[in-house]
């Protein structure tokens, strides 16, 4: 299969200087923004050309989206443009208001699709929702972009979309990786013949099983990992090894609750800045988990690759009536220079909650490390000190080992 265009083959050395070129614009084009006016302020947009210089730059959180949004309505203050200049503007839980644009794969899911095969001929029955949240137009503007026809479908009224899928002769599925069995079943039920052998999937967890019984049904399905503010971040191809990073994105795997880059390989918060230009996202915290994958993907596209989804980032725990959050042990780390990690215990003694406090740090005070303890998390616990290197590389900074059964 040919690849949707010449980016995702490049070679590092042309990634880096495609980098180099588009990083600073974009870094630019934000602080002009009234949404970044003073966390970009003292930036100098020219110096951050690659992914070391763009680490020094604040994170972005969803949370610091809805506050700009009350101060600067509808959009924030973060796009180059006013909402009426957009095709589309959506609401998303919050709520929280996104732009949407009907130029050429403004969402850039077409390459995602591309992947998985669909084209010209194809039909896609677009089971994403198309009411005041994006998912459905984002794969509806995917399947343009290749040139496949769309059943505007949305979700429920089963026996209809089974009759329309076999009416029209649909081919390919677009939505929640669960949704198409509920069709795949009532097509049986109604003894209705489907022409559907693809599908693609994205905000819901694939698993193996199920795939397999799609497989087993002559349907190949793949996953992409995408949000409403950003579009697609990363998607599987045929090779099915991970996630393949967005050629229109910068991802990277930070420390929960910082913005700090864990070492390759390890389990951290996944970080995206997008290079739309006109809706510049710069460390924008999805709170989602996920790991560099080592290495490039077979099926020949050189971009990094990630795990895909590992569970979340936001690990806020509730210790003795109290919330303990990433950022205060974040803070607790900061602190002191001997500390190298921390990693925040919550568990039981007898019908009482405990929290034990376990710290990487060669050398210090454990009596100073058990006062900031006290003073950060605003609760007291056991400090116990381990040698750096002892705790696991998971992404977990604070670990619940309660049982709610």
């Amino acid at each position: 299969m040919t690849h949707f265009d010449a980016l995702e083959t490049r070679n590092a050395d042309q990634r880096a200087a495609d980098l180099a070129r588009d990083l600073p614009a974009q870094v630019a084009r934000a602080r002009a923004l009234p949404g970044y006016a003073e966390t970009l302020k003292e930036v100098d947009a020219a110096g951050v050309t690659d992914t070391d210089a763009l680490a020094r730059l604040p994170v972005l959180r969803k949370a610091d989206l809805g506050r700009a949004q009350g101060a600067h309505a509808p959009l924030g203050g973060f796009t180059t443009k006013p909402a009426a200049g957009f095709a589309h503007v959506f609401q998303s839980p919050g709520p929280i208001y996104e732009p949407g644009g009907v130029e050429h794969d403004w969402w850039r899911m077409g390459r995602f699709l591309h992947a998985a095969g669909l084209g010209k001929g194809d039909i896609v029955q677009n089971c994403f929702g198309y009411h005041l949240t994006p998912a459905g137009m984002i794969f509806e503007s995917g399947a343009r972009a290749v040139g496949a026809a769309v059943l505007p479908a949305g979700t429920g009224q089963t026996e209809l979309q089974v009759t329309a899928a076999r009416d029209i002769g649909t081919t390919a599925y677009a939505g929640t990786p669960d949704y198409l069995k509920v069709i795949l079943d009532k097509a049986d039920e109604m003894g209705a013949r489907l022409a559907i052998t693809r599908a693609v999937v994205g905000g819901g967890a694939l698993f193996p099983s199920l795939r397999q019984e799609y497989a087993d049904r002559g349907i190949a399905c793949l996953q992409c990992y995408a949000t409403a503010d950003l579009g697609n971040i990363a998607y599987e191809s045929p090779a099915m090894e991970g996630m393949i990073v967005d050629e229109g994105v910068i991802v990277e795997i930070v420390t929960p609750g910082t913005g700090i880059p864990v070492p390759p390989g390890e389990v951290g918060e996944v970080v995206v800045t997008t290079l739309n230009p006109d809706y510049p996202l710069i460390r924008f915290a999805t709170g989602d988990l996920s790991a560099v994958l080592p290495g490039e993907s077979p099926c020949g596209r050189t971009n990094m690759r990630i795990k895909g989804w590992m569970g979340r980032a936001d690990q806020t725990t509730k210790i003795k009536g109290m919330f303990v959050r990433p950022e205060q042990v974040a803070a607790l780390v900061d602190r002191h220079a001997e500390i190298v990690k921390a990693r925040v215990v919550a568990s039981r003694e007898g019908e009482m909650d405990a929290m034990t406090v376990r710290i990487e740090a060669s050398g210090g005070d454990a009596d100073a490390f058990s006062r900031s303890v006290a003073e950060l998390l605003k609760l007291k616990g056991a400090v116990e000190i381990v040698s750096p290197g002892s705790l696991p590389k998971d992404g977990l900074v604070i670990e619940d080992q309660r049982s709610y059964d």
